[in-house]
């Protein structure tokens, strides 16, 4: 019988961060081992090196590529040619390539069909740029290599508390002027489809957050809730799309009304990310939605702070394998329940039996 497993492509992110020892705790759980085939994509010099310094007995392949994993195990990818020298904490340029290697062999064995879904460990957005990466974070990498045309939207989730981003990384200077009408119609109608597809949600219900104190307070303390946030909320509603707002972003979030909604949508990354991360990080994950790819990776960073020292949580990580899992399987399920639609149904009107009838020719239907 063949084994439907889900291929798992784990990228390892900065090298001098948390992110081996992450992915060696949650796959330390032969659970993990069943539900899916992981394929980290890094240097097997490197993993073993993190597994002998923290002490962990996380038993691993080395393979060429996804198309030599085996099942029951999980299996690393060398990515890197030259021997890399890991120093814990610190922003490295080395470490930085040695991320991008890995992010791009993924890439690669993706667009081959080698692997299903991409999770990626964190990586540091400073030391991983060059010619090969010129992007604010992974968000913008994926839909550049993978987007085919569409356009991404950060989504950080726990269970049905969801938070999407009008503006990801964008400096605070510049919110103001990149937030348009257009550009808030488009996220909502990818956060509505994402909620659809992705999460199986039949009319899901979207509050969107406004940009300015206390909701512009009538024009007094900003115009953009009256001139761009709230025509654009009708004209998606007119739509069919069930959106709300704009509610000013302490009092939603103190007082938890995000409970009653499938999704938040707000302006900007600190107003959507500070207050989930608050409420929700341990088990926090990060999903790329709106683009052909499944892309979740932990909501934290590196935490240089604590790397090396073996006590980083992998909850975050297990939940971004999960969800991936999760996302791929609904959006195969929703692809198998429009292959075959069913024909549509009509009464003749010339015929007074009030049969109904099935067999019309296309043209008359």
């Amino acid at each position: 019988m063949e084994d439907k497993r889900i291929r798992v492509g784990i990228t390892q992110g900065d090298i001098n961060g948390v992110g081996y020892e992450v992915i060696l705790k949650t796959f330390s759980d032969p659970a993990m081992l069943e539900l899916c085939v992981p394929v980290v994509y890094g240097s097997p010099k490197v993993a073993a090196y993190h597994r002998k310094v923290l002490n962990l007995s996380t038993n691993f392949s080395i393979v060429g590529s996804a198309s030599e994993a085996v099942h029951n195990r999980l299996s690393v990818v060398n990515c890197n040619d030259d021997d890399v020298k890991v120093e814990f904490g610190k922003a490295d340029a080395e470490a930085g390539k040695a991320a991008l290697a890995a992010l791009e062999r993924a890439v690669e064995e993706y667009k081959s069909g080698l692997i299903d879904v991409i999770v990626t460990a964190p990586i540091n957005k400073h030391t991983i740029q060059g010619d090969g990466f010129s992007f604010p974070g992974h968000t913008e990498y994926m839909q550049e290599k993978l987007g085919n045309g569409d356009k991404a939207l950060m989504i950080l989730m726990k269970g049905s508390f969801r938070v999407a981003l009008v503006t990801g990384h964008v400096p605070v200077s510049r919110i103001a002027s990149t937030i348009t009408k257009e550009l808030i119609e488009e996220k909502l109608s990818i956060f509505h489809n994402s909620l659809k597809c992705d999460f199986g949600i039949g009319a899901p219900r979207i509050a969107v957050l406004a940009l300015n104190p206390h909701a512009g307070d009538e024009g007094l303390l900003g115009k953009e809730e009256q001139e761009i946030i709230r025509p654009a909320i009708s004209e998606m509603a007119a739509k069919g799309i069930l959106c709300y707002g704009p509610y000013p972003a302490d009092g939603f979030m103190g007082a938890g009304r995000f409970n009653h909604f499938d999704g938040v949508l707000a302006m900007y990354h600190d107003q959507g990310l500070a207050p989930f991360k608050a409420l929700v990080m341990d088990e926090g994950v990060n999903y790329t939605a709106g683009l052909p790819v499944v892309r979740t990776s932990p909501a934290h960073g590196t935490a240089y702070d604590i790397a090396g020292k073996g006590t980083a949580s992998e909850d975050s990580f297990r939940q971004a394998v999960y969800t991936a899992i999760d996302i791929f399987r609904n959006r195969v399920l929703e692809k198998t329940i429009h292959a075959n639609p069913l024909r549509k149904q009509y009464y003749d009107k010339r015929d007074d039996s009030d049969k109904l009838k099935l067999d019309a020719p296309d043209e008359e239907l």
